[in-house]
């Protein structure tokens, strides 16, 4: 089974690309989400590459996907590493974009890509040894479907974005056929947690799904589920794609997540045990998780981890910790470096 990467990536510090965002950010309608966080880089991405190198040397092909930037220190000639422009798979309609949502929703259009890959944010990397039964078993994804209530309490666009995603999922599907024909998948799972969370919904007959809960970890996909939705939902996210910033009225990834759950397109896998998403806080002080998340980067303790920038006040000080953490684990440098 030939598994690729996919990782895009922007550099908030390109001058052109600066001005370009700005010329735009005035433009589109209602809510968005172009705050620094959205954009601002933690000069690990090297580290990226080294844990990908040492602890995943299986991968196919890495494809790095940008508007055209490509990091100093990248060596482009290493045979894995496919350099993709936005403009190379996107609609020119789409372009230019600031958003993630139509970047990965269109990534059944790059050339080449395999049927199975990995889908990883930029603030997510591998720290230890992963096979490919970690993501990949029997031909089909390695997820976990645990029935998770969506109750968002805070007015934000990435929330408006999760109940676009649950409308969109059942408007498609009956809840209560899913359950029917993958029981197995729902109820047999070996977390414990997991298990309890499905068991405790059972009961009610309802034929809307409240939810479902999502890992923020690299994410498994079949290209054929991009395509099938695509075909079957091409209105909603040729609208999304024209967004040029994360909108309240969007979808993202989750959707090709949900429909692999609710078609039976995975395979059980108890993501809580491999991997964990820290929310970078140092601005909290009761809450600050910033020496955790070094420790765990360090030590490997996990086989991935998401290093996601929720609340960041001293970011030079709390970059500077993170990228420390990360020297020790990865020192050496990789094939796509220089």
């Amino acid at each position: 089974m030939k598994i690729d990467f996919v990782i895009p990536w922007v550099d908030d510090r390109d001058k052109n690309w600066i001005i370009e965002k700005n010329r735009y950010s005035g433009e589109q309608d209602g809510p968005i989400d172009a705050t620094d966080a959205r954009y601002r880089d933690w000069d690990i991405l090297k580290y990226w590459f080294r844990g990908v190198e040492k602890y995943a040397p299986w991968v196919n092909k890495v494809y790095f996907v940008t508007c055209g930037q490509t990091p100093e220190w990248m060596n482009v000639d290493n045979k894995k590493l496919v350099l993709v422009n936005h403009k190379d798979y996107m609609p020119e309609k789409y372009l230019p974009t600031f958003s993630a949502n139509p970047i990965e929703l269109n990534f059944h259009r790059i050339k080449d890509l395999s049927q199975h890959f990995v889908y990883f944010n930029d603030d997510m990397f591998l720290t230890s040894e992963v096979s490919q039964k970690d993501f990949f078993k029997n031909g089909l994804p390695c997820d976990m479907a645990v029935e998770d209530p969506l109750t968002p309490n805070v007015r934000h666009v990435f929330n408006d974005i999760l109940v676009n995603d649950l409308i969109l999922l059942n408007e498609r599907f009956d809840r209560r056929e899913v359950l029917k024909k993958n029981w197995k998948k729902f109820y047999l799972v070996k977390d414990k947690r997991a298990f309890m969370m499905n068991w405790s919904f059972f009961l009610w007959r309802r034929h809307d799904f409240f939810g479902l809960e999502y890992s923020h970890l690299p994410a498994p996909y079949l290209k054929s589920v991009f395509e099938q939705v695509w075909s079957e939902n091409e209105q909603l996210l040729d609208e999304v794609c024209q967004n040029k910033f994360r909108s309240i009225n969007d979808v993202n990834q989750y959707i090709f997540k949900n429909y692999q759950i609710a078609t039976g397109q995975f395979e059980p896998y108890n993501w809580r045990k491999v991997g964990k998403a820290f929310y970078l806080n140092d601005t909290d002080t009761a809450n600050n998780n910033i020496k955790e998340t070094c420790e765990a980067v360090a030590t490997g303790k996990y086989k991935m981890i998401c290093l996601n920038e929720t609340e960041v006040t001293h970011f030079e000080e709390s970059k500077k910790a993170v990228q420390m953490a990360f020297e020790r684990l990865l020192p050496d440098k990789s094939s796509f470096e220089k």
